[in-house]
């Protein structure tokens, strides 16, 4: 068999897994935010965290749980961080320094789980444990709670309620995550990915000195880290490692549980608005996108130019011999078009237009599938920017499942559009202008730009994977990427929320001969056309002065 056709098999067994679960799982979902039940184990964390799950709250109130969980979060990793030194388990590995407490901190809590430090040679069992991984639920499910909050945004009409941030959290954490990070860290388990809490081990001797290994809780943090779109690893090397990815099956299984919820969720939409047909038009646009951007990525990867990619079957380098080019080119984009960040290959390593595809499948705003939550909002803005230029165009005021799309919800609709490639083109620019920054670079030219502009791009969107070869384990890398994670987590869901609360106050606005068929065909070709233009309007000249620019070199 053929290295292309194996990709090609691979492709069709996951999207085969992935539409065998979908109406369960997404069916699931639903009934999970509308019960109005609590298990017993929920009703012990709201007594202990003072919270009342049945109080309704306005949008204000929603953002402001998000707001002061999150800075809760943040604080208390930064202080894990900062007193590993003195802490059991430490493994030995002093405390963590204030600019990279400070970025890893704020990494996990965004689910951004960007890593500018080597995670088998900095972090004990007790930070990973009971603070990396523990944030990898949490912040999983704060995506997904705001994700429902503007779904209750569209199905709730004259009322300025979104639910109760504090329930939504804890039933995404408990109800959804535990179980589904549970039984697929016991898949891995029996697969070959470790778990346990031993030591540093020195194995071998190789050119006179010994290699050191380290165990870890490693398969139980894969599971969540795929399952909740986070993307962090226990080892620097990520999911290239055998330790946490030991085999092509699981390879392929942690790309099932990168996209399993983010494409679910469209089936749940479709379930709380009433209309699955609702959903199915979601789902067919990040579908398409995403097979399109898998097609792209193995094509470029595939392409044979010289004697030395023939050999290989394709681009071989930096990616790893277990999983070959189809395989790792469906990984790469899988967790470039959500904020996983994952990586079973080395993106910098990619020809110049393979990595330009995975840039820009985050500056699409990662809504193909998306993150847990961040992606479904995120096809929904895309989808009100939609029905606005489609009411532009036949002269009618737009409307989205029975709302009428007026001024104040473009403007909204606008700003979150537009704040996430306004951090990611400043910070680039800051960074190229300065004089020390570019010193972080490994390579010159188009490439060392692409370095720069990925890191940013990866910052600002959430993802957390990078281009590698960039130092940027440094004071303004350090702080700047912090900067540029909080305000691309905070600020859209700022705005995400606001339009819930302005579209759950409307009327609904009867269905007529005039309005615009969004669970159609037609729709969901507009819904992609404007995607890609409007980000292609956006970045296309950072774009030409990195990956295109290398490519077409």
């Amino acid at each position: 068999m053929g290295p292309v056709l194996a990709g090609v098999l691979q492709l069709l067994a996951l999207i085969g897994a992935l539409a065998l679960v979908y109406v369960p799982v997404g069916n699931y979902m639903a009934r999970v935010y509308s019960s109005t039940k609590h298990l017993r184990v929920e009703k012990w964390i709201y007594k202990a965290i003072g919270a009342n799950p049945d109080a309704e709250m306005t949008w204000p109130a929603y953002l402001r749980g998000v707001l002061a969980f999150s800075a809760v979060s943040v604080l208390f990793l930064y202080l894990l961080q900062r007193l590993q030194g003195v802490l059991p388990g430490s493994m030995g590995f002093d405390s963590v320094n204030p600019a990279q407490s400070f970025n890893t901190a704020v990494s996990f809590v965004t689910n951004t789980n960007w890593q500018s430090y080597y995670g088998e040679q900095t972090m004990g069992h007790v930070v990973q444990t009971a603070g990396l991984a523990v944030q990898n639920f949490l912040s999983a499910a704060v995506g997904i709670a705001v994700a429902v909050a503007l779904v209750r945004g569209f199905a709730r009409s004259r009322t300025g309620e979104l639910g109760n941030f504090w329930s939504d959290l804890v039933r995404g954490t408990l109800r959804i995550l535990v179980p589904g990070a549970a039984i697929a860290a016991v898949v891995l388990v029996a697969c070959g990915a470790i778990q346990n809490f031993s030591g540093i081990h020195e194995v071998g001797q190789f050119m006179g000195g010994s290699q050191q290994w380290n165990g870890g809780a490693v398969a139980s943090q894969e599971a969540i880290k795929e399952l909740g779109t986070n993307g962090g690893g226990y080892f620097n090397a990520n999911s290239a490692h055998p330790f946490e990815n030991p085999t092509p099956f699981t390879n392929l299984f942690e790309i099932f549980l990168i996209l399993v919820i983010p494409f679910s969720l469209t089936r749940t939409f479709g379930v709380m608005v009433g209309s699955v047909k609702q959903g199915y038009a979601i789902l067919a646009t990040m579908g398409v996108i995403w097979v399109g951007f898998v097609a792209l990525m193995m094509a470029t990867e595939f392409a044979h130019h010289g004697p030395a990619l023939q050999a290989a079957g394709g681009a071989m380098e930096g990616k790893e011999v277990r999983f070959g080019v189809g395989s790792s080119s469906i990984f790469a984009t899988s967790t470039t078009l959500t904020s996983t960040g994952a990586v079973d290959s080395f993106h910098s390593s990619f020809t110049g237009l393979g990595g330009g595809i995975a840039m820009l499948g985050m500056m699409l705003g990662e809504i193909a599938p998306g993150g847990t939550g961040s992606g479904l909002y995120g096809m929904l803005i895309m989808a009100v920017i939609a029905v606005f230029i489609a009411g532009l165009m036949v002269g009618r005021t737009p409307e989205y499942l029975g709302k009428k799309i007026g001024a104040r919800e473009m403007k909204l609709a606008a700003a979150y559009i537009l704040i996430t490639p306004a951090l990611v083109l400043v910070f680039s620019a800051a960074s190229m202008a300065l004089p020390t920054p570019p010193n972080s670079m490994l390579n010159s030219g188009a490439h060392g730009f692409s370095e720069v502009l990925y890191a940013f791009t990866s910052a600002s969107n959430n993802n957390g994977s990078a281009f590698a070869g960039l130092n940027a384990n440094t004071d303004w890398f350090n702080t700047m990427t912090g900067l540029a994670m909080l305000l691309g987590r905070f600020l859209p869901m700022i705005f995400v929320l606001a339009l819930a609360g302005s579209l759950a106050e409307q009327k609904p606005v009867p269905v007529t001969a005039g309005t615009l068929r969004t669970e159609k065909p037609l729709f969901t070709g507009l819904l992609v056309g404007a995607i890609l233009i409007i980000t292609g309007l956006t970045y296309f000249p950072a774009l030409a002065l990195g990956p295109l620019a290398e490519g077409l070199a």
